[in-house]
């Protein structure tokens, strides 16, 4: 199985900061001595991690694509950031003294790592406590996620489950509302009550929800589009949905 790993500076620095035990070695560009590498360098030898200096090829080599700024994090297990436990972690969260309402993000069916490294990102903003992605035809957590995520991979919660209807329905029965973005929908998202424990569910890119999973919402919405586009990108969808249910709370709170 072939090890994972996180390239850039944000990304390194964000999962130094939050699962350093999860990190093998770094990998630092033998001819880059700028400070920040420095710091990050200091930041492993402090969690006793091993550094090693290599050739701009080795980095190229193992992170093709990705812009990895010098430093390359190797991680110990394949499936760093993902978790399965989605009940044990909700359970766990509303026993919290003072506890907020849940936020979660749902996604369903999200294939694109580009997308999803977006979604990740928004969700981090958003103070959203958990995003969940089902086990087939979703993207998983891979090298181009972290990197389009910029540390929210390692910030934010993640969970791939097995079964999503399985998930949705755990929700349900700790009183999390479930809402789905649907182009069809009658009510706009402004008109949704946010400011509870509510799950916001968003398929896919083409296809959209499926019918399983729009069948066990407890309500459905869409975007109010005034211009001549009929959707959005889901990164992008998912964004306005989540800070609306920021703004919702914010009034409240």
């Amino acid at each position: 199985m072939s090890k994972q790993h996180i390239g850039g500076l944000h990304s390194v620095k964000a999962a130094l900061n939050s699962s350093a035990s999860e990190i093998e070695k770094l990998l630092i560009q033998k001819d880059r001595r700028d400070t920040r590498l420095k710091e990050l360098k200091s930041a492993a030898d402090r969690h006793a991690i091993v550094t090693e200096e290599v050739n701009r090829q080795v980095l190229n080599d193992l992170a093709p694509g990705i812009a990895h700024q010098g430093i390359i994090a190797v991680l110990r297990s394949e499936s760093m950031g993902m978790r399965e436990d989605l009940g044990k972690f909700l359970h766990k969260a509303l026993e919290l003294e003072n506890r907020q309402p849940l936020l979660i993000l749902v996604l369903d069916g999200v294939q694109d790592p580009h997308n999803l490294g977006a979604c990740l990102r928004s969700a981090d903003a958003a103070g959203v406590d958990a995003v969940v992605i089902p086990g087939k035809n979703s993207v998983g957590l891979t090298d181009v996620v972290r990197k389009v995520a910029s540390g929210a991979a390692e910030s934010v919660p993640l969970f791939q489950v097995a079964n999503l209807q399985r998930a949705l329905t755990e929700l349900q029965e700790l009183g999390v509302w479930i809402y789905g973005a649907a182009g069809e929908a009658d009510t706009s998202l402004y008109d949704v009550d946010l400011k509870g424990h509510v799950a916001l569910v968003l398929g896919g890119e083409g296809k959209g929800l499926r019918r399983l999973t729009r069948e066990q919402c407890d309500g459905l919405y869409q975007l109010p589009m005034r211009g001549a586009v009929s959707s959005l990108n889901v990164s992008v969808a998912a964004g306005i949905s989540l800070f609306e249910a920021g703004r919702q709370r914010s009034i409240t709170g």
